[in-house]
């Protein structure tokens, strides 16, 4: 079992052992229930063992940049991302048939707390001490640990990968004539073979791994749930060479699980979407959560025919009729990223479609790459990336669709679906080649907690955008877009380091608005140290009402990114109420690279982040790559006494406001803009004044008739 955590420390654990076995692909089955307000079904995970991954350290820094280059070392093969392509080009017969058979008649013997009730199976597994520990040198079970919270896990068994018709062509390999040890090898060796096929083999490799969910099983494995996670074992296998590297679960989730929002939407519909939350996904499926689990994955998802079934994945699904009143949506995704992404939504949304008459957006597809196309080559292993794919290098504008419940689709129309093109253009002329081939953006339910989140494939917005007119909607659509290279292509390596996906997103949004405009050098200007001093305000405000601790921004300062031998993590207040509420790592992120970029120079520095954007792309990173990029690319800053300890010491390791920008707040009072606004304030402010001071004395004369007039009645 799991060591318990001390609730009074409100960390998040991050519980997968991926040190030993690392998941990179899921197939996912489910079938969501409105009624019972459930999604149920089959997740099969496929696994490489995590050896490489045991380096460890005495510094998070040696620690965490080992993995990333291992991680890259060991990403998986993506697609050429090519819009028209879809399952069906796997296979001349019928592909990825939906497996109703999966689950169904499944007694559910879990109890509240999502433990079965085979007490013979988990008797031996009550404690930690039935971990393969390598520094036990006793034989020990080994015990796979994934994150999982709010689930009924019902059933998990191997599956027999060797059964597939035609998987020794695939992999090159013999199946033996007997069941044996030699066929447990053979399955771990398939599972290799499919999980490391060439990157031109893509779609065969999507094929197979369908194929090989669909296989029989071949054994019940054990296991046991607690509050933050699955552990499963076979009996007798100790290491996580020898261990099943393909298991299939059947699970469901449960109405009140944190990883889910079951809601109605502006029109009164029932839907169901994935949020932010800091739990992410584990209580929508068993996973590995933490953020070296770089996975792709596949999904089926059956439900009545009035609802749209919307989720992270590079194909536009096309609905499939499995019987009457029934649909299934098939999605894939073979960019290799954390569990933590995957994004569903279900609703019975509509698309917004513009009107023919509409004349189209002019976009902008001139780009100047940091680079020559012969000199250019990806940092991560070989997969066909878009930043290597010709076509995608000139694609300004990629294939977006825009779904909305109906009652706000006109809303939709007149704001939203002009914006996206213009804003995915200034992304694109600001740092190149978009990371993912397509975009749906949905506006959802009134009761989600945010502006908006970003997802692979898919941006939820808030419906609050709409009214705020074209400003307040492309701001926060770029906003979401910048998120696409930090937080998504790019991942922070330490989650606690959010700043790195929400500083960059904030000041990247300031540049893609402004080209989206299309405003002038000094109304450029203008509007940014507006909005510069907005920001300070907002962020003096919350340093001088929040916990000191929350305020930083490195919170876990040299140990970040460090992890146990065996992988778990703790995320450094995640589980901290108040800190959903906070800005802090949006603002003081975004005033580090406004500090940087007005030291470096805007041009310089542009020229910086598209570089890092193409160096970086596809992996894990940790402030100093980026800071040590930006200094070694403007070695005369060093003169200045700019360095990456400095940087961390002022901006990212302590907290209330860095002394740099205590200096830099005193200006921002002097811009056209800024003065404008306090004489628009300042004049309202005296009118309502005299206002307020007509109406007291108008009160006062009122009063006096009506004491009059009392008096002459009661006379």
């Amino acid at each position: 079992m799991e060591t318990q955590q001390d609730p009074m420390k409100d960390d998040l654990p991050l519980m997968a052992n991926t040190s030993y076995m690392l998941v990179k692909h899921y197939v996912l089955d489910l079938d969501v229930d409105f009624k019972s307000k459930v999604i149920g079904g089959v997740i099969v995970l496929f696994f490489e063992t995590g050896s490489q991954y045991r380096k460890t350290s005495s510094t998070g820094k040696e620690v965490c940049q080992s993995q990333v280059d291992e991680t890259c070392k060991m990403r998986a093969s993506e697609p050429c991302h090519v819009p028209a392509t879809n399952a069906s080009a796997c296979s001349s017969k019928k592909e990825y048939k939906d497996f109703t058979a999966y689950g169904k008649g499944e007694e559910d013997t879990s109890d509240r707390n999502g433990n079965h009730s085979n007490k013979e199976q988990t008797s031996g597994i009550s404690s930690s001490e039935d971990c393969c520990d390598t520094e036990n040198p006793e034989n020990k079970d080994f015990l796979l640990v994934l994150d999982c919270c709010d689930l009924a896990v019902l059933k998990v068994e191997e599956v027999d990968v060797a059964a597939v018709s035609g998987i020794e062509k695939l992999t090159r390999l013999a199946k033996p004539n007997d069941v044996s040890k030699e066929l447990e090898n053979l399955r771990n060796r398939i599972v290799h073979e499919l999980v490391t096929l060439p990157a031109d083999r893509w779609k065969e490799q999507l094929y197979y791994f369908t194929c090989c969910s669909q296989a029989p099983g071949c054994g019940d494995l054990l296991f046991t749930t607690g509050p933050w996670s699955l552990e499963i074992r076979k009996s007798g296998i100790q290491t996580p060479a020898d261990f099943p590297h393909a298991i299939r679960i059947w699970y469901k989730t449960k109405p009140e699980g944190r990883s889910v929002i079951w809601t109605t939407d502006q029109s009164g519909r029932p839907c169901v979407y994935t949020i932010g939350s800091p739990i992410n996904n584990r209580a929508l499926f068993p996973c590995q959560e933490p953020p070296v689990a770089l996975s792709t994955w596949q999904a089926s998802v059956r439900t009545a025919a009035d609802f749209v079934v919307l989720m992270s994945g590079e194909n536009s699904a096309e609905p499939v009729q499995l019987q009457e009143g029934i649909l299934s949506w098939y999605y894939y995704v073979t960019m290799p990223m954390p569990a933590s992404t995957f994004t569903i939504a279900v609703g019975c949304w509509q698309e917004v479609k513009q009107q023919s008459s509409t004349a189209p957006v002019q976009t902008n597809i001139e780009f100047s790459l940091p680079y020559s196309d012969d000199d250019f080559r990806c940092a991560h292993v070989e997969y066909p990336c878009r930043f290597q794919n010709p076509a995608a290098r000139l694609q300004a504008v990629i294939p977006y669709r825009v779904f909305a419940p109906w009652c706000l689709m006109e809303h939709c129309k007149e704001h939203l679906l002009q914006l996206i093109p213009q804003c995915l253009s200034a992304a694109y002329t600001t740092l190149g080649t978009h990371p993912f081939s397509r975009l749906d953006v949905l506006i959802v339910p009134s009761n989600f907690s945010s502006l908006g989140m970003a997802s692979p494939h898919i941006i939820f917005l808030s419906q609050s955008v709409l009214p705020g007119g074209t400003h307040l909607c492309g701001t926060r659509l770029c906003h979401e877009i910048a998120h696409g290279w930090f937080g998504l292509a790019i991942g922070a390596c330490d989650w606690t380091e959010e700043w790195i996906s929400e500083g960059f997103a904030t000041f990247l949004e300031d540049i893609f608005w402004a080209r989206a405009q299309q405003l002038s050098h000094d109304e450029v200007k203008e509007q940014q140290e507006l909005k510069a001093l907005l920001r300070w305000q907002r962020l003096r405000d919350e340093v001088q009402n929040s916990e000191e601790e929350l305020q930083v921004l490195r919170p876990k300062k040299e140990s970040t990114g460090e992890l146990s031998e065996s992988g778990a993590s703790l995320v450094k207040y995640g589980l901290k109420a108040e800190k959903s509420f906070m800005q802090v790592h949006y603002l003081k992120g975004y005033f580090l690279l406004r500090s940087l970029a007005r030291t470096v120079g805007e041009d310089s520095y542009l020229v910086c982040l598209r570089k890092f954007v193409h160096k970086f792309h596809g992996q894990l990173v940790l402030s100093q790559d980026f800071l040590r990029m930006l200094l070694e690319d403007i070695p005369e800053q060093k003169k200045s006494g700019l360095t990456v300890e400095s940087i961390l010491q002022n901006w990212l390791d302590t907290s209330g406001i860095p002394k740099p920008l205590l200096e830099e707040g005193e200006t921002w009072k002097e811009c056209r803009l800024v003065l404008q606004v306090s004489g628009e304030v300042t004049k309202w402010i005296q009118t309502n004044q005299r206002i307020r001071k007509s109406s007291k004395k108008k009160r006062k004369q009122d009063e006096v008739v009506f004491q009059k007039q009392v008096l002459i009645h009661d006379g």
